[in-house]
């Protein structure tokens, strides 16, 4: 700095260069945070379509066995759709504690998770 400088000067100069950091600062932030949302939200999503794809798998092989032990194969389809029905109805009554405010938990904590340095 100039040695001529003021006080005054030097501190306006300071709080210039603290003010440009901070903003650099929280764009930072908000970057990593977003990359880290971003990165849960994609493996979260690959993760569920695997599960959703056995699940559908597996229940098209369960609704053929029970078609086939009840003598014909669409009986075992109604059963599988009267059961996911009976399912559903529940689910939507506790759909707020169930699934709505899980994940709202799940995306604060990813929010305000800090992130440590290695």
């Amino acid at each position: 700095m100039n040695d001529n400088a003021t006080p005054l000067e030097t501190l306006l100069k300071q709080a210039e260069d603290y003010s440009k950091t901070s903003i650099e600062f929280f764009k930072l932030s908000a970057i990593d945070k977003s990359a880290d949302m971003a990165s849960t939200l994609v493996s979260r999503i690959v993760v569920f379509i695997i599960v959703a794809l056995s699940l559908v798998i597996l229940n098209i092989g369960l609704a053929l066995w029970i078609g086939k032990q009840l003598g014909e194969t669409f009986y075992g389809f109604f059963v599988m759709g009267a059961f996911y029905a009976v399912l559903a109805v529940p689910i939507h009554i506790f759909r707020n504690e169930l699934i709505k405010i899980p994940i709202s938990n799940t995306l604060i904590k990813q929010l305000l998770k800090k992130r440590r340095i290695k």
